[in-house]
Formats: C-alpha cells, sequence, structure tokens
C-alpha cells in the first residue's frame, strides 16, 4: 500500500510512469525529457539553455535521495524502473552538444546518450558500484558525457549527419 508522497515519488522515479514500461524501460522512460526539451526549445528557444539547465539540475538533485528511497521501495539496486537518472542524462547530453536543427540535436543526442548508457564504457560502470541515488545518478552522467565527445568528434569529421 502506498501513500499519496510515495505515489508522487514514483511518479518522479519512473518519469510519470515510462520507467514502468516492459521493454527497454530506460530508452522509453527518456522519452519525457525528449519531449520537454522540444517543448522549450520550440515555445522558449531564447530561454533554452536556462530551463534544460534548470531541468538537469532538478533532475540530479531529485535522483540523488530519490534513488536511495527507489532501492529500498523497489528492493532492489538500479531498479529498472527508476528512470530519472536518464531524464538527467539526456539534458546534460543537449547543454553539452547542439546544433542548429533541433531534429538533428534531439536524434543524435537521444541516440548517442541511450547508447553509452547501455555500454557504459569505464568508468561509468565503476560509478554504478557507489551505494544509493549517487551510483544510480553518476555512471549516467558519466556516460552522457561521453555521448557528447563522441557526437563533437563526428560533428567534426562528418558535418553533413548532423545538418551541416
Amino acid at each position: 500500500m502506498t501513500n499519496r508522497i510515495d505515489r508522487l515519488r514514483i511518479a518522479l522515479c519512473t518519469a510519470f510512469w515510462f520507467g514502468y514500461s516492459p521493454i527497454i524501460p530506460g530508452t522509453i522512460g527518456t522519452l519525457p525529457a525528449v519531449g520537454l526539451f522540444v517543448l522549450i526549445s520550440l515555445c522558449f528557444p531564447h530561454y533554452q539553455i536556462i530551463l534544460t539547465g534548470f531541468f538537469f539540475v532538478l533532475c540530479c538533485i531529485l535522483s540523488v535521495p530519490l534513488g536511495t528511497w527507489a532501492e529500498k521501495f523497489w528492493k532492489k539496486k538500479d531498479p529498472r524502473q527508476f528512470v530519472l537518472d536518464e531524464v538527467a542524462s539526456f539534458f546534460l547530453t543537449v547543454l553539452l552538444f547542439g546544433v542548429p536543427s533541433l531534429i538533428h540535436t534531439v536524434f543524435w543526442a537521444f541516440t548517442m546518450t541511450r547508447l553509452f548508457d547501455i555500454i557504459k564504457p569505464p568508468p561509468a560502470r565503476n560509478l554504478e558500484s557507489i551505494p544509493g541515488g549517487w551510483g544510480i545518478l553518476l555512471d549516467d552522467l558519466v556516460a552522457s558525457m561521453y555521448a557528447a565527445t563522441a557526437l563533437h568528434v563526428a560533428k567534426y569529421f562528418f558535418p553533413s549527419l548532423f545538418g551541416l
């Protein structure tokens, strides 16, 4: 039985229930971040960096205590339903990488963020061993930094992939 506070925690942890997807919950759970970023970009283009940064910081601040709570609630280390870290990760990638085309930015940031989160090159995978919410969050943020770096390298060598 869950109370109102737990239901709110679940909603945030699962990115408003997207994390309950029976298939690829991390990828599906990133979609609210994609939608919010597109909405920000279209409706508030002059404030895109500020608003994206705000949501990135908010997700990070919430991920640490909620990640620790989620591990106790679902009785599992880094439970698959918890996708707030994926949301933060996508926001970090678009803060670190972007091109004039919103479609190219979203497509490549989403694709590469998910790819690097799945393969987790060192030291990203090692960070999962940090206890609680920090371990849940930090591995995804490092994966995001790898994604942004790879995107900058790809943009330099293959600008046509990015509509340039």
